[in-house]
């Protein structure tokens, strides 16, 4: 009986922690990881044409957004979440071309709710899971 016990006891708390993200696997930490834009789910601009970036430090993301430097905070989560604090950018007049394509990268960033690292490879995924933006390493 006291065995019996013991058991249930272990087995409702694996359950609680796993309940609670503790048995999601290791997070993979982005901080002190840089990336460039390589891919994108828009198709009337290829990223490879613009200096987008993202570098990600001390629970921070920052970089190039095709036109203006931007900044912010962004947040892990349990079963690999994703998600920006507000982002700030500079106020610089660039290209028209150069301008949408910030304007798309930071509303694709904003929608972002999870994130994949492989390979040297970066993907965040929108609400419904679908590729949004995918970066290549840049190195630490």
């Amino acid at each position: 009986m006291r065995l019996s016990r013991t058991l249930v006891a272990v087995v409702l708390i694996t359950v609680a922690l796993c309940a609670t993200g503790g048995c999601s696997g290791p997070r993979v930490s982005l901080d002190g990881t840089q990336w460039k834009l390589t891919e994108w789910t828009l198709s009337s601009l290829n990223p490879a044409d613009f200096a987008i970036t993202a570098t990600f430090a001390e629970g921070r993301i920052s970089g190039n957004s095709g036109v203006d430097s931007y900044g912010g905070p962004y947040t892990l989560g349990p079963d690999d979440a994703f998600s920006t604090g507000s982002i700030t950018s500079t106020a610089m007049a660039g290209p028209e071309d150069a301008m949408r394509a910030e304007g798309a990268y930071l509303t694709l960033l904003g929608q972002a709710k999870s994130y994949k690292m492989a390979d040297d490879v970066l993907t965040l995924y929108d609400e419904g899971g679908n590729e949004s933006l995918i970066f290549g390493g840049t190195g630490p």
